[in-house]
């Protein structure tokens, strides 16, 4: 990353340091609280409950294709021959 491009966590870690040494500390937690408040009215889920839900997934699709080849066999045997 190039000296002058803009930085997040700088800036972050700045704005904490300048929040902490000033009256506006109050502000930082009534913003904190609020955008949690705002961030859980989302309805968002947490990384490892996704990795679950996409492992559960990937089962349940190899099952269906799994499934879906054992029935297509047992209609495969049990076709009448058509002479």
């Amino acid at each position: 990353m190039r000296p002058s491009a803009f930085n997040l966590d700088q800036f972050a870690q700045k704005l904490g340091e300048i929040f902490r040494q000033s009256p506006a500390r109050d502000l930082e937690q009534n913003l904190k609280a609020g955008l949690s408040g705002w961030l859980a009215k989302l309805d968002l889920v947490t990384r490892e409950e996704f990795d679950v839900q996409a492992e559960l997934l990937s089962r349940t699709r190899e099952k269906l294709s799994q499934l879906d080849a054992r029935l297509k066999e047992l209609e495969a045997r049990h076709q009448p021959d058509k002479d």
